[in-house]
């Protein structure tokens, strides 16, 4: 009598934790660092809001490009996390998941996102192979230049150009000067974030602002990309006329980047965890939140 190979039954609770898990590992909440700025590029391109096709079709993109960069980042930093005693328990090197966990669903992201390009314009869909490159290859940066905080930077600018884009359908010189400001104010918070692996980075013998110019350094160079995040948004609010409310975004955003400082010092980095994800966070929503309310009112 042939044997009768019983199968298993389907496991939802292993599936359920492995999406948990998935999550955990791109940090998924920390979304909200990069959206609220696609959402300004896309409001300032709209003068208001966009239609809800634009506006979910911005949102989709944006999420899976972030995470097609994120799981870019932890797949190609494995082996350096698994060395790093602050990184070593993250998901991929603790066994959590493999890397064939967060290839898979970074996969289905990828045909996600060129899919919603494509929904929003032609020129969005002929530049995502070039969003997506960047987004795969910066990681491969901190192995070679101590600007890889600078280039984790721009990555994250890419969001409210690409916004603007996916609503216009073409590039001005204003969204790129919102990218520019992005870009320095993710810089900083990554300089300083990576002040906490400085000892490791040398002894691993990879590069960042503070493993090349010293914790103290560090801080000056990011305090001036705060100054020139701020002064860019102001710059781009008088140059786009936009209403007070705006205007009052941006000195609760300088306000915020500035009690920054008052939570971690190049002697105490203990509060780095409250300054990268609150502040950040309530620094991209402020800015966002005084351009919607300038544009609608």
């Amino acid at each position: 009598m042939a044997r009768i190979r019983i199968l298993k039954p389907f496991n939802k609770m292993n599936v359920s934790r492995k999406a948990i898990d998935f999550f955990g590992a791109i940090r998924f909440q920390e979304s909200i660092f990069a959206l609220p700025f696609a959402y300004t590029g896309m409001i300032l391109a709209s003068d208001g809001m966009p239609n809800l096709g634009k506006f979910l079709f911005i949102t989709i993109a944006m999420i899976s490009a972030r995470t097609i960069g994120m799981v870019a980042n932890r797949v190609i930093d494995r082996e350096i996390d698994a060395k790093n005693p602050r990184t070593k328990n993250r998901h991929l090197p603790s066994g959590l998941l493999k890397s064939i966990d967060l290839i898979i669903p970074a996969a289905l992201c990828s045909i996600i996102f060129f899919w919603s390009a494509l929904q929003l314009n032609k020129l969005s869909f002929y530049l995502a192979p070039l969003a997506i490159g960047y987004l795969i290859l910066y990681p491969y940066s901190k192995r070679y230049t101590w600007a890889s905080n600078i280039l984790l930077g721009w990555a994250l600018a890419i969001a409210p150009s690409a916004a603007w884009i996916g609503v216009e359908g073409t590039l001005t010189l204003q969204p790129v000067l919102l990218s520019f400001s992005v870009a320095a104010w993710a810089s900083s918070f990554d300089i300083l974030y990576h002040c906490q692996d400085l000892n490791f980075h040398k002894k691993a013998g990879l590069h960042s602002v503070a493993s090349t110019f010293g914790v103290v350094n560090s801080f000056r160079i990011s305090k001036t990309l705060d100054m020139i995040s701020v002064v860019g948004l102001v710059w781009l609010g008088i140059w786009m006329n936009l209403e007070t409310f705006y205007f009052v975004g941006c000195l609760v955003a300088a306000s915020l980047l500035a009690y920054k400082y008052v939570l971690v010092k190049p002697h105490d980095l203990s509060k780095m965890g409250l300054a990268f994800m609150r502040i950040n966070a309530f620094v991209s929503t402020a800015i966002l939140l005084g351009t919607l309310t300038s544009v609608i009112i």
